[in-house]
């Protein structure tokens, strides 16, 4: 089976579509999905579990393995609980993904009980423009869960996505986190895919994506506050000098078929969260078949198969850059195409 060099198998579990917000990014507000009861993820926990377990055995590899648990709002699930524990029992770092509108005291002090790892909450900038986005009071609603996150002594990351709408806001924003006393503060770029695809036009051009990353990346760990990001272009961007070709085998950068997998609130299994190319569906598909036989999977891991400047790039093997937004642009253009150029490269 594939195996990446940093040893690390990640999942993004979204338990819910549903969503207690109506904004931008909440495609299915309040709609009931097919979604998976508690003994099937219950089962497909167990399933995964045996084949990390496995390739560790055959490969005498010490995998480190996680879950970041999402939907829409995870705690619109009532066994969110009883779910997180099946991870902890299996050995997984677990991460909560959230608007935090819905936690209280009580369930962040159960977070911690459970011995959740850390809590990411979306936050999109000053109040004014969160709220533009996220909807009115959000801003307020969503803080206020924040505080009970500290309280509970929990990991706190502050996550804004990045657009034409509150790019010129970050600072304003790290400034925020840096204020309130959260850990940290991540940022991704906006994927313009799902109900996303009538805001392609606030995609930040390229020169802009460089502009901002040059100006924040330098604060990291000032003031006690980490930057971080998921983004490969953005992980590559203190490395921009190095011109050595680091080879054909991904050792990190886009996690996309290289470190983890995606599973949707009906079981269906995309190569990322934000890429909604299925390539099957835990209710009925192995995890471990999927995982070493799909099609998708095995280009994504083939340098020879992406095109433009990612297929030559000297930090190939580091970045190959958004796949999620490299098909998304291209969707939008009519020609969607997975191994696509990341549009937004300025490396």
């Amino acid at each position: 089976m594939p195996i990446n060099r940093s040893h690390d198998f990640f999942i993004q579990w979204h338990l819910t579509e549903r969503c207690n917000l109506k904004c931008s990014h909440c495609y299915q507000n309040g709609v009931m999905t097919d979604e998976m009861s508690y003994e099937e993820i219950k089962e497909t926990i167990e399933e995964i579990n045996d084949a990390i377990n496995s390739w560790k055995e055959n490969y005498d590899l010490d995998f480190t393995r996680s879950v970041n648990i999402t939907g829409g709002e995870p705690f619109l699930r009532k066994d969110l609980f009883e779910i997180i524990n099946e991870f902890d029992n299996s050995g997984f770092d677990t991460y909560l993904l959230t608007n935090g509108i819905l936690i209280n005291a009580a369930k962040a002090k159960k977070l911690k009980q459970h011995n959740v790892k850390g809590v990411q909450v979306s936050i999109e900038g000053p109040e004014k423009i969160h709220d533009s986005i996220r909807g009115r009071n959000s801003f307020t609603a969503s803080l206020r869960g924040v505080k009970n996150l500290l309280d509970a002594d929990l990991k706190v990351t502050l996550n804004v996505t990045i657009s034409n709408l509150n790019a010129e806001y970050l600072m304003d924003s790290i400034k925020l986190a840096s204020d309130i006393g959260v850990h940290r503060l991540g940022f991704s770029r906006l994927v313009p895919s799902g109900r996303g695809l009538a805001m392609i036009k606030e995609m930040l051009n390229k020169d802009a994506v460089k502009a901002l990353y040059k100006s924040v990346i330098p604060l990291d760990n000032s003031n006690g506050l980490e930057i971080v990001t998921g983004d490969p272009v953005a992980s590559q961007f203190r490395n921009e000098s190095i011109m050595t070709d680091c080879g054909n085998v991904a050792m990190g950068g886009c996690a996309a078929g290289i470190s983890g997998l995606t599973i949707m609130p009906d079981g269906t299994i995309l190569p990322c969260r934000r890429l909604p190319v299925p390539i099957g569906n835990v209710r009925k598909d192995s995890i471990r078949e999927v995982w070493a036989t799909s099609d998708v999977l095995n280009d994504l891991r083939d340098r020879s198969k992406y095109k433009g400047k990612c297929g030559t790039c000297d930090k190939w093997a580091n970045c190959r850059g958004c796949r999620a937004i490299a098909y998304a642009y291209t969707e939008a253009k009519g020609c969607a195409d997975l191994m696509a150029p990341d549009p937004q490269c300025f490396l």
